[in-house]
């Protein structure tokens, strides 16, 4: 699939970084509802020890959530984890996965932020605005933000509150259990992405697309790792 090449990946500093996310931060559309929706791809990373990052996409068919494809491939980290900057660490390798795609998807979740970020720029965002289609943040943990814990019963949710504007939805998928963060990653609204995050959600935490490429990716890393010590 056709990626806009937004900026170059070849940054030398986290302050040049942070310039390049308030600079592009502007041009996010968060509204709309995506229609039309047949296949929705999940994206997730894993890590090695020595540095290497390992990415895998799944395609899955909406509503049905059937897995079509995958795809998965693996580079050199070039950056350090520093919360904030997540996307410049992970996207490089998820951008050119999408590149190589046959099918193009109708709508992304990533295992990461949205719009939830201290610039509006999560790793969801980030990678909206290369690929030019939909996208959803789901992450596992809050980054920025307040917000009062949801209802026991799954389906529950309260928003998520930064600097008194709100960014996201925190989601009870099971009862009882530890809410996930849904925010609009780009070219959706903070409701439909809400509203798309519950559809995926099957009897587990995380919604089928992130965790299916979260399954995808331990398996692709583990065969990969297993090979090298063998």
């Amino acid at each position: 699939m056709k990626i806009n090449r937004i900026h170059s990946w070849d940054i030398s500093s986290f302050q040049q970084a942070k310039e390049v996310q308030l600079k592009i931060a502007k041009t996010l559309i968060i509204s709309g509802e995506p229609k039309d929706i047949h296949i929705i791809a999940g994206a997730d990373l894993a890590f090695s020890k020595n540095e290497q990052a390992f990415a895998a996409i799944v395609l899955l068919e909406y509503p049905s959530l059937r897995l079509l494809d995958t795809i998965t491939g693996v580079q050199d980290v070039k950056l350090p984890y520093v919360p904030g900057f997540l996307s410049f660490r992970e996207a490089p390798l998820i951008i050119d996965l999408f590149e190589k795609l046959q099918l193009k998807p109708d709508l992304v979740m990533l295992d990461g932020q949205g719009i939830a970020h201290p610039r509006g720029l999560g790793i969801a965002s980030h990678v909206g605005l290369f690929l030019g289609i939909p996208t959803i943040g789901c992450a596992k943990s809050r980054l920025v933000g307040k917000y009062e814990e949801p209802a026991f019963k799954r389906g529950s949710y309260s928003s998520l509150i930064f600097k008194e504007k709100k960014i996201g939805y925190v989601l009870r998928t099971r009862n009882g259990v530890k809410p996930v963060f849904i925010s609009p990653g780009h070219l959706i609204g903070l409701d439909a992405s809400l509203k798309l995050a519950i559809s995926c959600v099957d009897k587990y935490r995380i919604p089928e697309p992130t965790r299916q490429a979260h399954f995808a990716v331990s398996r692709f890393k583990k065969s990969l790792v297993s090979t090298e010590l063998s």
